[in-house]
């Protein structure tokens, strides 16, 4: 299942929620330097949708803060997967 991410580095505290545009807005402490807030994006992705950091994977946007994101389960999981990400948003 893909998701568009908004990653916001440099934030106070590490945090997901939100929406920017139609994309999961996905705060992070690190800084955008060497793809360290990139990687932190997708290892708090991954802890928000509870699923092992290896399950996601980034498609596009490696030095984009709009980024799109394929989180691999099952396909009987991406109902399920797919309202956690639609709560996440609503979350402001």
């Amino acid at each position: 299942m893909r998701v568009a991410i908004r990653v916001k580095p440099g934030a106070s505290r590490a945090r997901v929620a939100g929406d920017h545009d139609g994309a999961l807005v996905v705060a992070v402490t690190a800084r955008a330097v060497d793809g360290r807030a990139t990687e932190a994006a997708l290892l708090a992705v991954a802890q928000a949708l509870g699923v092992r950091r290896r399950q996601v994977s980034l498609v596009t946007g490696a030095t984009s803060r709009t980024k799109v994101v394929d989180v691999d389960v099952p396909v009987a999981e991406e109902a399920v997967l797919s309202a956690a990400v639609e709560a996440l948003r609503a979350v402001s």
